[in-house]
């Protein structure tokens, strides 16, 4: 029986916040000419279920090109800037892995941004395939991400056992479209959410994925 554990990245795995706000910050001084966010202003937004991004954070209905482009070029040395895991993951990782999970992420990040953040925390290693939004036509909370994993692992549903592990309710509505366990991370961006199960800290999602293996 294959056990494909599904993390999100951003406020489930890593702390970006610090990061993230300060190059959302420098796109709008630099390219719109506007005063700061506040790094909680930049996370509720962020993990708001209906929302413009581009509204939000730059006063404007659109993206400009080039100011997605400035923004890019500055997250590329910033992301590894403040960035750090969430205490207990890498302890997580590790037990996952020594009993036989395979590992992946599915985030709506673009995935070279994800990559280099993660192979600086050394976390990359766990991880059989790193999904970010270029990857697919469809992010979260389309189920798409997680049917890649599942797919290229030769996932059988009666069979196999899969969990997503996120921070956003569109983690746990990717998760329920796919047909697998949601359990809601309360330690990330936010602790606010609905999911086959609600973890306070990374200690309680290992005892939540060990216990079910256990009873499969």
């Amino acid at each position: 029986m294959k056990r494909i554990v599904i993390f999100d990245m951003d406020g489930t795995l890593i702390d970006s916040a610090t990061d993230i706000t300060l190059s959302i910050n420098y796109v709008r001084k630099q390219y719109y000419g506007l005063d700061g966010l506040s790094e909680q202003f930049v996370i509720d937004s962020i993990n708001a279920t209906q929302r413009n991004l581009a509204h939000l954070f730059y006063e404007t209905d659109h993206y400009d090109e080039k100011a997605k482009a400035l923004f890019e070029e500055h997250y590329h040395m910033q992301c590894i800037q403040n960035v750090r895991a969430y205490n207990g993951i890498s302890e997580v990782l590790r037990d996952l892995h020594a009993n036989g999970c395979i590992l992946g992420v599915a985030t709506n990040a673009p995935s070279p941004f994800a990559n280099r953040m993660l192979s600086h925390l050394n976390l990359s290693d766990y991880f059989t395939y790193v999904i970010g939004a270029d990857n697919v036509e469809f992010p979260k909370p389309h189920p798409q991400m997680i049917e890649f994993h599942l797919v290229n692992h030769g996932f059988v549903p009666d069979q196999d056992r899969a969990w997503m592990v996120g921070d956003n309710q569109k983690d746990m509505d990717a998760a329920a479209s796919a047909n697998i366990t949601g359990i809601f991370a309360a330690w990330g961006f936010s602790d606010n959410g609905e999911g086959d199960y609600l973890a306070t800290d990374p200690s309680q999602l290992s005892a939540i994925i060990l216990e079910e293996m256990c009873n499969a």
